[in-house]
């Protein structure tokens, strides 16, 4: 939200050649050396083709963290101390890992049971429940918040706040998920079968373990997503870090708070970042060989086909019928609503725009950075992942603030311009495409990558005609889910966007604000269909 890719068609392992010489990889052509062995698990040096615009990337993200060590020291480290292990910090810190740790478990539960009914079950529809499982990923977590809050007004606090984010996320653990279900070769599932283990059997030791790298990408995502959100906790009214370095910042002209709790953030998500990596494990994600062109053997459901309904049936309910109806009860019963086809056309535009250059330039930018993490388990790469994902715990906010710090001080001309907003997006965003890259390489042979180094290809050519053709649908997964999280983007938005300038969200919120819900509802239900766009074409079945 992330959240979190598309990966490449795996197919299955090619059987060793007995023939073939001591030492020599039988997948390698006639008259080729053997293969470099061991490239793809850190055992050689990072090529500077990727090395040198990864740390750049890094050197990028990790600019907020100056402006948090400028501002949380400001008053000397005893006053930072004093604020990270004060009593409330400690509340904060239970409240916001027990509202993530909730929302990562239903994520998956509904990202997982939704992908594999759609993927391989005969569930009646399922290329239509695939789409309509990606579609959440268009609501904002504000919107998905104030449809539910009133719908039902109890729904607050905790319950309401876990309600709305698993709602709003569970897209990010669903598309990775079924995209390995859709495309991963049946042999071994059959195999499993022929051998007489049972349906559960061969979900649980078969394809299970090759769900769980995209299952826990997707899950990181959702985490960072949750310990970073603003509007939902706002409205629920549920006290995490992000609301009280909001309220921090709303209420004193001292950022030492707010930027003391921010830093709290950042080691969360380095501790998150760090555990995803242990749990995902160093198996390999990939086989070799042209393997079979079969689709997988779907499973059919019998009687538990209404169940398996009910549930898509349910989940779709409460998370798109629900905030999407009472939008429409705000533009059909409200008094305060206001129709502007023309300032509405405009803000549209504008937000698609700006949306599709901080998309662009967060992809470019998670390119080394992705095939690194995916490629090469050393010391060095797993800095460069983290750097990465560090400022992505951050609030929008904070993001913001900084970003206008550091332009007035060293780069003035980009103050209150579009190119800095796109900047701002790409700092706060680059997990989402990094995610998409790491899966999607992973998914793809390495061994593709070390012939073509056989044949005598330097790093960059094989970068150029293997890497990034193999990871090319994981990286347009990036860049999709990229381009609709930052429509959804609030905070940053509005203190970085140029004088003139609304987006779809910032003239959503100002509405809300002044309590014309009417009024806003135009603009959210824009929001919601310009991103259901690239979503449905996250979820549509490719052959």
């Amino acid at each position: 939200m992330s959240t979190s890719g598309r990966p490449s068609p795996t197919v299955p392992a090619r059987p060793a050649d007995a023939s073939a010489p001591a030492g020599r990889d039988p997948a390698l052509p006639p008259g080729a050396g053997p293969a470099p062995r061991g490239r793809h698990r850190g055992d050689h040096r990072i090529p500077l083709v990727l090395a040198v615009p990864a740390i750049l990337t890094a050197a990028f993200a990790l600019l907020p963290l100056v402006y948090l060590g400028v501002r949380a020291l400001e008053h000397g480290p005893g006053r930072a101390r004093e604020i990270v292990v004060s009593p409330r910090t400690l509340e904060l810190l239970g409240n916001s890992l027990r509202l993530t740790l909730t929302v990562v478990l239903i994520t998956l539960l509904l990202g997982v049971s939704l992908a594999w009914l759609t993927q391989r079950t005969r569930l009646p529809g399922a290329r239509l429940w695939a789409v309509v499982a990606t579609l959440p990923l268009a609501v904002p977590s504000y919107v998905m918040a104030f449809g539910w809050l009133s719908a039902v007004p109890g729904a607050s606090g905790f319950t309401g706040a876990v309600l709305a984010l698993s709602l709003a996320c569970f897209p990010y653990v669903f598309l990775p998920v079924a995209a390995v279900l859709r495309t991963s070769d049946p042999a071994r599932e059959e195999a499993a079968r022929a051998l007489g283990h049972s349906s559960t059997g061969v979900f649980l030791r078969v394809t299970l373990p090759r769900l769980r790298p995209a299952a826990l990408g997707g899950a990181l995502l959702v985490a960072l997503y949750v310990v970073s959100d603003f509007g939902a906790v706002s409205i629920m009214r549920y006290d995490t870090f992000t609301r009280a370095i909001f309220m921090s910042y709303r209420a004193s002209f001292d950022r030492t708070p707010a930027a003391a709790l921010a830093c709290v953030l950042v080691v969360i998500t380095l501790l998150l970042v760090a555990a995803e990596r242990r749990v995902r494990g160093r198996g390999e994600l990939a086989a070799v060989g042209r393997g079979s062109a079969r689709p997988p053997r779907r499973v059919p459901l019998g009687r538990l086909a209404p169940l398996a309904l009910a549930w898509c049936a349910t989940i779709a309910s409460a998370a798109l019928l629900l905030p999407v109806g009472t939008l429409v009860w705000w533009i059909v019963t409200g008094s305060s609503a206001t129709w502007q086809p023309a300032a509405l056309a405009a803000t549209a535009w504008s937000t698609i725009a700006v949306a599709a250059a901080g998309a662009a330039l967060t992809t470019l930018l998670a390119l080394p950075v992705g095939v690194i993490a995916a490629r090469y388990r050393t010391r060095t790469s797993r800095l460069l992942e983290q750097a990465a994902y560090a400022a992505h715990a951050l609030p929008g906010i904070t993001v913001a603030l900084a970003l206008v710090f550091l332009s007035v001080r060293y780069a003035r001309p980009l103050y209150q311009e579009y190119p800095l907003l796109v900047i701002a997006y790409a700092a706060l965003f680059l997990p989402l495409a990094v995610t998409g890259v790491r899966t999607a390489v992973q998914q793809s042979p390495a061994v593709l990558e070390d012939v073509a180094r056989s044949l005598g290809h330097g790093p960059l050519a094989v970068l150029r005609r293997v890497t990034l053709p193999l990871a090319a649908p994981g990286v347009a997964t990036g860049a999709a889910l990229t381009f609709v999280v930052i429509m959804k983007e609030l905070p940053l938005t509005l203190l970085l966007r140029p004088s003139g300038m609304d987006t779809l969200a910032t003239r959503l919120w100002t509405h809300t604000e002044n309590q014309a819900h009417a009024a806003a509802a135009p603009y959210a239900l824009a929001l919601i269909l310009i991103a259901a766009v690239p979503a449905h074409l996250l979820g549509r079945h490719r052959s």
